[in-house]
C-alpha cells in the first residue's frame, strides 16, 4: 500500500496592496520540491480585501518511503 506525506508552503504576496506575486521565487520553490520529489496537488490564495491575496498556499505530497 502507498502512504503518502504532505507538505504545506506559504508564499507571501507583496504589492502595496497586496496581490503581488513573485513568479521568480513561486517557479524556485515548485523546481526546489520537485527536485525533492514533491509533487503540486494544490494551490489557492487568502483573500484580504477586495480581491486582494495575502499569501499564496501551495500543497505537496509525495509518497513516504516505507523502511
Amino acid at each position: 500500500m502507498i502512504q503518502w506525506e504532505y507538505k504545506t508552503v506559504k508564499l507571501a504576496a507583496g504589492g502595496f496592496l497586496g496581490g503581488k506575486v513573485d513568479d521568480d521565487r513561486l517557479q524556485e520553490t515548485l523546481n526546489a520540491l520537485g527536485f525533492e520529489g514533491w509533487e503540486l496537488v494544490s494551490s489557492f490564495d487568502t483573500t484580504m480585501s477586495q480581491g486582494s491575496s495575502r499569501e499564496i498556499i501551495l500543497i505537496f505530497k509525495r509518497s513516504a518511503l516505507l523502511e
